[in-house]
């Protein structure tokens, strides 16, 4: 995550603390998320983006070497099989720096989610 010793205040903040290659890849993510949850209320929890729509929709944050989401447990068990080239845990995936990000996949699991909380299945 960022060197900032001050807490981001906002998702703009957030985001302005890293590299502008870095930017680039999170305000992409940003747009997939506002885009496929224009509803949702985009707000900094646990110091990294974090979109909430009837709840914790998804977050997402950047690292040394990696892009983590956090889409919660079942938006990585839907789609266990896409994400097996990537390391994942229960309600996390990291995605590397050193290869492409799978944008349509983050979509995918964005929209998948936004559905999830819409018929009240929040995890």
């Amino acid at each position: 995550m960022s060197d900032n010793p001050n807490p981001p205040q906002s998702v703009d903040d957030y985001i302005a603390g890293f590299p502008a290659d870095i930017q680039e890849i999170l305000q992409h993510i940003r747009s997939i998320i506002i885009e496929s949850a224009p509803e949702a209320e985009e707000t900094i929890s646990y110091q990294m983006p974090t979109y909430r729509l009837h709840g914790n929709l998804v977050h997402f944050a950047a690292f040394k070497n990696h892009i983590g989401l956090y889409p919660a447990p079942a938006g990585v068990e839907a789609f266990q099989v896409e994400l097996a080239p990537f390391h994942y845990g229960k309600g996390s995936i990291r995605f590397p720096l050193d290869k492409p990000i799978p944008y349509d996949l983050i979509k995918r699991i964005v929209e998948f989610r936004v559905k999830e909380n819409l018929a009240g299945k929040d995890q």
